[in-house]
C-alpha cells in the first residue's frame, strides 16, 4: 500500500470515528447514517462552490460508483458477498 492510500485510510478511519462519535453502531444506526448523510452533503457543496445541481451531480455521476467500487472490492478481499 502506497503513503498516500496509507494517509487516505487514516483519514476515512479518523473520519469514521468522528461520525460515531461514542454511539452505539447497532442501535443507533439511524442516526449515524443521518450525520453521514450531512456530512457527504457538507463536503460535496463545499467543494462544488455551494452549487447544489453541481453537488448533486458529482454524488449521482462519482460518488456511488467509488462506493459501490470500495465495497465490491472489500467484498473480493473478505470472501463476502459482493453487492451488485
Amino acid at each position: 500500500m502506497s503513503d498516500a492510500r496509507k494517509i487516505d485510510t487514516q483519514r476515512a478511519f479518523a473520519a469514521c470515528k468522528a461520525i460515531i462519535d461514542g454511539r452505539d453502531i447497532f442501535t443507533d444506526s439511524a442516526s449515524i447514517l443521518v450525520t453521514t448523510e450531512h456530512a457527504v452533503a457538507t463536503i460535496l457543496l463545499m467543494l462544488m462552490g455551494q452549487d447544489p445541481r453541481k453537488a448533486a451531480a458529482m454524488l449521482n455521476e462519482g460518488l456511488v460508483q467509488g462506493i459501490e467500487h470500495r465495497l465490491a472490492l472489500f467484498a473480493s478481499k473478505t470472501g463476502g458477498p459482493e453487492h451488485g
